[in-house]
């Protein structure tokens, strides 16, 4: 079955750096598109950053642009989301999702979700 596990989160301090990775088994790695989510309690689950099955193209939300970024590494089969100069309001849980042949803003759109992993930035 096709899992997708979240590693990487932690506690750090508004202007610090996390890697976030997402390990990925049971499907064609290199053929999916690949996003990362938040949800912030009392939230919706929102888009955060999302990768082509080529890894040629990504696309970010606004709030994140200039600080976070996207990779991937098919061999690995894993994802990851580089994340600077966080801030408080990056605290949330985050999701890694996969689609088959696709990627997207629209969680909608994606077939297959890891738990997650919480961040909580402190001021």
């Amino acid at each position: 079955q096709v899992q997708l596990v979240e590693s990487g989160g932690g506690l750090v301090q508004t202007g610090d750096s996390l890697r976030l990775s997402c390990a990925a088994s049971g499907l064609t790695f290199s053929r999916f598109g690949l996003g990362w989510f938040r949800q912030a309690p009392g939230k919706e689950r929102e888009f955060v950053a999302a990768i082509s099955a080529s890894g040629l193209t990504t696309h970010y939300t606004d709030s994140v642009k200039g600080r976070f970024t996207i990779s991937r590494d098919n061999g690995k089969n894993t994802v990851y989301l580089q994340m600077n100069t966080l801030r408080p309001e990056d605290t949330a849980v985050y999701y890694c999702a996969a689609a088959y042949s696709y990627y997207s803003r629209d969680r909608n759109d994606y077939t297959y979700w890891g738990r997650g992993t919480q961040v909580t930035v402190s001021s």
